[in-house]
């Protein structure tokens, strides 16, 4: 259950632990409605606690979740918000962007990062969504990058804290 190395450390096997990347680009994002990032890549995931693209936590208890994911194409002229969140059972964690308000042009790529230490009970989930408002075309991308290296980009990933 527990590891203690002779210098003290130690290693909790099956301690809740993941990170996931993106394996399939995402086209098109659907404007106005929530949108859940595919995460089809398993980098790790120490106790088996993620699948289709959901983190369900094992026991209660505090988790750090980190999710960072590249956006491509967003439509600057038309686009008033975006929206990027971690949904736990809890509650959303979001960051909002006023994309005209900030933007002059339309950019090629845009990065959401985010980290929150979320309050879950067991049986709780977690996923990473995107939306978007206004009244533009539904063009904006999640790109896969062609090899495993350049998906360092979009990644979700978590682990129990206490």
């Amino acid at each position: 259950a527990m590891v203690i190395s002779s210098a003290g450390e130690i290693t909790k096997p099956k301690q809740p632990c993941f990170c996931v990347q993106t394996s399939a680009t995402q086209e098109n994002m659907t404007k106005g409605s929530v949108n859940t990032i595919t995460f089809g890549s398993e980098l790790f995931d120490l106790n088996g606690d993620f699948a289709s693209n959901t983190f369900t936590a094992p026991v209660t208890g505090k988790y750090m979740l980190t999710a960072r994911v590249t956006l491509a194409q967003m439509d600057h002229d038309a686009n008033f918000y975006a929206g990027f969140s971690i949904v736990t059972s809890n509650r959303d964690h979001s960051m909002v962007l006023s994309i005209q308000d900030i933007m002059e042009a339309q950019p090629e790529l845009y990065p959401f990062e985010m980290a929150v230490v979320a309050d879950l009970d067991a049986s709780d989930t977690a996923y990473v969504t995107y939306i978007e408002s206004g009244p533009g075309a539904s063009q904006t991308d999640v790109y896969n990058a062609d090899n495993a290296t350049d998906r360092k980009y979009h990644v979700f990933s978590g682990c129990l804290l206490a």
